[in-house]
């Protein structure tokens, strides 16, 4: 939770010395830090009580200091400084997409906006379009971030929540008298956003067990302290409520409090028809109100005829009916995944050399990577010439059998405005593995988007479509695209679709997962890591596919090497063959 709180501060830092026209290099030495801390996955106090925090790649030593004065105050002098010197309201408007810091203190000096409300006023009315720099398709633009901050309003990100959520669990797991734990609602179903922390005990001590959930560390505010339900608001703005229950309901109550309202009211339907009814505390038997299940999920579930639904799936999409029919898939796990074919490295905007991606991936037991640095247009990410890329393939070659893993060499290839691609054809048919992306012109028409991105998958090169849709969480909307006709092109052309698991991409979402696999799309997992970090969100990349009905079949990186090569219409040491 200090891990986030520290780069939400970092990020904050960085935005106002950009309005006050720092220099640059000091305005990306917070956001890379910001950015440094988010990817990690260990508590930074912990970090710091070691000494090590300058050993985190984008932590310095400025950095570094202003780490340690948050720990142990609270706060930074340099934030507090620089919030006093602005005026107030500016942090407000950059929380909506497409108000950067520079765009913040235009509006707030020539229209004296310091609300959001304020800012919606001022674009409805046409005010914005006479500014500088400003039109009518930026109004727009403000508009439509306004309306998709609000519908995020209350909800954050699956990256950000389970961490947070795994690390309560796992203190209150410690307690003394505690038997059964976990986590429910929609954060156990995984869905990409989350509204609060539902946590679900069985405790032989309820009352210490709520005491230490209330005593919690950065715990802001208590709701409610009952003898078994208690809730209260974290530092980071999310709401988390406990229920201690009895052992023979906790089946009955994790599976009422996980299913989303369709899916428990199917079931309860179903329920009703066999005799029964299902409640939170177990399943009943109407004729004589005798409970016939709700220790296990497993037992309430069989009690209605199904087997066990993976929580992944409970949302009313023909789930009940498919596991009543045996026709549920195996769904895909963390544990089938082989290789991760999607990061970034010092080569371009990643943070750490290709050696220390390969040799945290060894650790995380896959056989292979690949190295997918940006290409040469994307100069803002610090893309890769012809010459330097040729280069790094052939180091990365000679480094496999040293590293103890296989260290494919690709690339995250440019889609151009036309379709085209960022190298010629003949570099790309020298890579092992072609994704392309778009990362530039997001403002085109859906037809437009559409056409451009097919004509890439229409090359013989391109093995993957990164990130599809573009999207951010609660930042950018996907682009204006047609992704049943992408889906459709994926298909004749054989280009797998990526699920980007990283936190602020889950892109593709879990309904176009399903589609694709329904009409026959392979797909890739990658986590788009810019740091070794990074890599450790996999899961979420995981979840979204499980979330889309997938198997492992389905997914291109659970090939083993020999089998992935030859599914990329490539053998070792040989070119890449046409599709």
């Amino acid at each position: 939770m200090q891990n986030r709180a520290i780069a939400q501060r970092f990020a904050l830092i960085a935005d106002m010395l950009e309005i006050k026209g720092e220099m640059i290099f000091r305005i990306n030495a917070y956001r890379r830090a910001a950015r440094a801390i988010e990817a990690l996955t260990e508590d930074i106090a912990e970090i710091a009580a070691r000494g090590e925090l300058t050993g985190i790649p984008g932590i310095g030593t400025g950095t570094a200091e202003k780490i340690e004065e948050f720990l142990k105050t609270g706060t930074m002098k340099v934030y507090e400084e620089l919030a006093a010197s602005l005026p107030p309201g500016l942090a407000a408007l950059m929380s909506v997409p497409e108000v950067g810091p520079k765009t913040a203190l235009l509006l707030h000096e020539k229209l004296g906006i310091t609300t959001i409300e304020g800012l919606e006023a001022a674009a409805k009315a046409g005010k914005i379009r006479e500014l500088a720099r400003m039109g009518a398709k930026t109004e727009e633009n403000i508009l439509k971030g306004i309306a998709m901050l609000r519908r995020s309003a209350g909800r954050q990100p699956l990256g950000v929540v389970l961490p947070v959520a795994r690390e309560l669990v796992e203190r209150l797991r410690g307690v003394a008298g505690v038997q059964e734990i976990d986590v429910a609602g929609s954060l156990r179903r995984m869905k990409e956003t989350v509204g609060d922390i539902d946590i679900l005990v069985t405790s032989r001590k309820p009352g210490d067990v709520m005491e230490a959930f209330v005593r919690a560390p950065h715990v802001a505010q208590v709701l409610s302290h009952g003898p078994t339900r208690s809730s209260v608001v974290l530092e980071v703005s999310l709401q988390a409520d406990m229920r201690v229950v009895e052992p023979a309901a906790y089946g009955a109550a994790l599976q009422y409090f996980t299913g989303s309202k369709e899916h428990n009211v199917a079931l309860r339907e179903r329920a009703v028809r066999k005799g029964l009814k299902v409640n939170e505390y177990g399943v009943w038997r109407v004729k004589d109100g005798k409970r016939v299940a709700g220790r296990t999920e497993a037992d309430v579930y069989r009690a209605v005829g199904v087997p066990w639904i993976p929580p992944e799936l409970r949302e009313d999409q023909g789930e009940i009916e498919a596991a009543a029919d045996g026709r549920l898939p195996t769904l895909i796990e963390l544990k089938d995944i082989r290789g991760d074919l999607h990061m970034h490295t010092k080569w371009s905007d990643g943070s750490e050399s290709a050696e220390a991606m390969a040799t945290s991936a060894r650790a995380l037991g896959y056989e292979y990577i690949c190295i997918t640095d940006h290409s040469r247009s994307l100069k803002m990410a610090g893309g890769v010439q012809v010459d330097e890329l040729r280069e790094h393939a052939a180091h990365i070659r000679r480094s496999s059998d040293r590293l103890g893993i296989a260290v494919l060499m690709g690339t995250e290839c440019d889609i151009l405005a036309d379709g085209s691609l960022d190298y010629p054809a003949n570099v790309l048919a020298d890579l092992d593995v072609v994704i392309a992306s778009v990362h530039t012109r997001f403002k085109m028409t859906r037809e437009a988007m559409t056409r451009r991105i097919i004509r890439a998958m229409e090359s013989e090169h391109v093995d993957i479509l990164g990130h599809p849709t573009g999207r951010l969480l609660g930042q950018r909307d996907p682009y204006e695209v047609d992704v049943e006709a992408i889906i459709d092109a994926a298909a004749r052309t054989a280009t797998a679709l990526e699920i980007n698991a990283s936190p602020e991409r889950l892109d593709i979402k879990d309904t176009q997962v399903r589609l694709a696999r329904e009409h026959g799309v392979r797909l890739a997992i990658g986590t788009d890591a810019h740091t070794s970090a990074h890599l450790r969100n996999m899961p979420l990349g995981v979840s979204v596919a499980r979330r889309g009905w997938v198997e492992a079949k389905d997914v291109l990186n659970t090939l083993p090497l020999p089998k992935l090569m030859e599914a990329l219409g490539r053998t070792t040491g040989t070119s890449r063959r046409r599709r």
